[in-house]
C-alpha cells in the first residue's frame, strides 16, 4: 500500500536518469522569464555521466512517489570538486569568505549541488522532505549545509529561507549574482 512520497537516496540508474531529465527540463536556458519567475529554475548543468560520478562520492537525496522521482537534492562534498568543475569554481569563490570568524572553506560543510521538484509535486511539501532527509543523514557528520542561489530566483530564495537557510555572503560572477546561504545545524542545536 502506497503511503505517498517518501524521502530516500538514489539506489538505481533509472533514478539518476530521472534526475538528469528533471534538471535539464528546469534549466534556466530553457525557461521563459515568466516560468522562471513563477516556478524557479536551476543553473548548473549535470549530465548523466557526471551524476553517476557524483553519486559514487555521495548519493543524491530524492523523494519518490512510486517509481517517480518527485524531487531531488544533490549532495556535493568538497571531494566532488575534482569531478564537477563548477563546484571547484564555487569553492574558489569562497577563499576570502569568513564565517564565524574563520575562512569558510576551513569549516566542515557540504554543498547542495542543486535542488529541484517535479512540477506536479510543487507546493506539496517535497522541498521540505528533501531537506529534512539531508539533515537526518548528514547533521551528525557536517556542521552545516551550504548553497548559493541566484538573486533572481525568488522562489528558491523564499523556499530556502523557510527551511532555515540564512545568507552569509553575496558575489557576482559571469552567470549571476549569488546569495551564499547556510543551514547551520550547530546553531539549531544550541
Amino acid at each position: 500500500m502506497q503511503q505517498g512520497p517518501i524521502a530516500t537516496v538514489v539506489t538505481t540508474v533509472e533514478e539518476l536518469h530521472q534526475i538528469a531529465a528533471l534538471s535539464e527540463s528546469n534549466h534556466t536556458e530553457l525557461l521563459s522569464p515568466e516560468q522562471k519567475s513563477k516556478e524557479g529554475f536551476v543553473t548548473w548543468s549535470y549530465t548523466f555521466d557526471i551524476l553517476q560520478q557524483l553519486h559514487a562520492i555521495a548519493p543524491p537525496v530524492i523523494v519518490k512517489d512510486g517509481d517517480t522521482v518527485a524531487g531531488y537534492a544533490l549532495v556535493l562534498t568538497k571531494a566532488g570538486a575534482n569531478t564537477y568543475l563548477p563546484l571547484q569554481s564555487m569553492l574558489d569563490n569562497f577563499r576570502h569568505v569568513v564565517y564565524k570568524g574563520r575562512p569558510l572553506n576551513s569549516h566542515n560543510y557540504y554543498v547542495m549541488g542543486q535542488v529541484c521538484v517535479h512540477p506536479a509535486y510543487r507546493g506539496k511539501g517535497v522541498f521540505a522532505q528533501l531537506y529534512e532527509h539531508h539533515k537526518a543523514l548528514y547533521a551528525g557528520e557536517y556542521d552545516f549545509l551550504l548553497t548559493e542561489i541566484s538573486i533572481f530566483n525568488h522562489r528558491s530564495l523564499r523556499a530556502h529561507e523557510k527551511v532555515g537557510f540564512r545568507p552569509i555572503h553575496t558575489y557576482t560572477d559571469d552567470m549571476s549574482t549569488w546569495n551564499v546561504v547556510v543551514w547551520d545545524w550547530q546553531e539549531e542545536n544550541v
